[in-house]
C-alpha cells in the first residue's frame, strides 16, 4: 500500500475544484474532543454550545472514553471517539491525545476554550465539495456533487444529540450540572467519494434513539482536510 504523505493531501484538497465552488459555501467544522470527567471541559463545551447556533460551523462534540475510569462514566463517551482523536494526533506525528481540543476542519488544533483562535479560524467563507442530505424510504440519503480531486475521500456520516444536560455525581465535576451540545451519537464511514458525484445510503435503523440529527464530512484520507459538510435534523 503506498502512503500518501499528509502535506501531500493537503495540496489535494487545495487542488480539489468542485462543480461550481462559488455556489456551494460549505460550514466551517467543529470538532470538539470532550468528557463529562474533565474539569478543563464545561467551558469548551459551552464555548461549542455558542458557535453551533452560527449558520457558518458545523460544531460537533466527540466525548472520549478515556476518563472513565477516573470516578465518572460519561453516558455519551464512545470509543469511535477515541479512535477518531487519536487518528489526528497520529497524522500530525503526535504519541498522545488531551482534552478539551478542537480540530478545524480536520487541519487546525486548539485548546477547546481558546475562543479568539477558533473565531479566527472559522472566519473566512469556505467553498468545498457539495454535500445534500435527505431522508427517504427509511434511510438517510447522502448526495456528493462533482469535482475535480486528486485523491479518494471519505464519506463519513455521523448522528448526534442537539442538547444535553447532565447532573454529575462524581470525579473531578463533581456536583456540577452541565450544558453539552451537538453530542455525537455514532460515527460511520460510509463509503469513497472518487470525485464524481455519488449518492450514500444509511439506514434509519441504525442511527441511536436518542440522535436529533445528522451530519456527513466528506474527509481527505489519513485523518486530513475535510473539504465537503453538510446536517440536516432527524426530528
Amino acid at each position: 500500500m503506498i502512503k500518501i504523505p499528509y502535506v501531500c493531501l493537503i495540496a489535494a484538497a487545495l487542488a480539489c475544484e468542485p462543480v461550481g465552488a462559488a455556489e456551494n459555501s460549505r460550514p466551517a467544522v467543529i470538532e470538539l474532543y470532550t468528557s463529562q470527567g474533565c474539569s478543563s471541559c464545561p467551558p469548551a463545551d459551552l464555548l461549542l454550545g455558542v458557535m453551533s447556533q452560527r449558520p457558518n460551523v458545523l460544531a460537533l462534540a466527540f466525548h472520549v472514553d478515556y476518563w472513565n475510569d477516573l470516578g465518572w462514566t460519561d453516558p455519551y463517551s464512545l470509543r469511535d471517539a477515541v479512535i477518531r482523536q487519536s487518528a489526528y494526533s497520529k497524522a500530525r506525528g503526535r504519541a498522545s491525545v488531551y482534552t478539551p481540543q478542537v480540530v478545524v476542519d480536520g487541519r487546525d488544533e486548539y485548546l477547546g476554550s481558546d475562543q479568539r483562535s477558533i473565531e479566527r479560524a472559522v472566519a473566512e467563507l469556505r467553498t468545498g465539495v457539495p454535500v445534500a442530505l435527505d431522508v427517504a424510504d427509511r434511510s438517510l440519503v447522502i448526495t456528493v456533487g462533482g469535482a475535480q480531486c486528486l485523491a479518494p475521500s471519505d464519506v463519513i456520516a455521523i448522528t448526534f444529540l442537539r442538547k444535553a444536560t447532565s447532573k454529575i455525581g462524581r470525579g473531578e465535576n463533581s456536583g456540577r450540572t452541565l450544558e453539552e451540545f451537538n453530542i455525537v451519537r455514532s460515527i460511520q464511514q460510509i463509503g469513497t467519494w472518487n470525485g464524481n458525484a455519488a449518492i450514500f445510503h444509511m439506514l434509519l435503523s441504525a442511527v441511536p434513539q436518542d440522535a436529533t440529527d445528522f451530519a456527513v464530512l466528506v474527509q481527505l484520507p489519513g485523518q486530513a482536510q475535510i473539504i465537503g459538510a453538510a446536517t440536516r435534523a432527524l426530528r
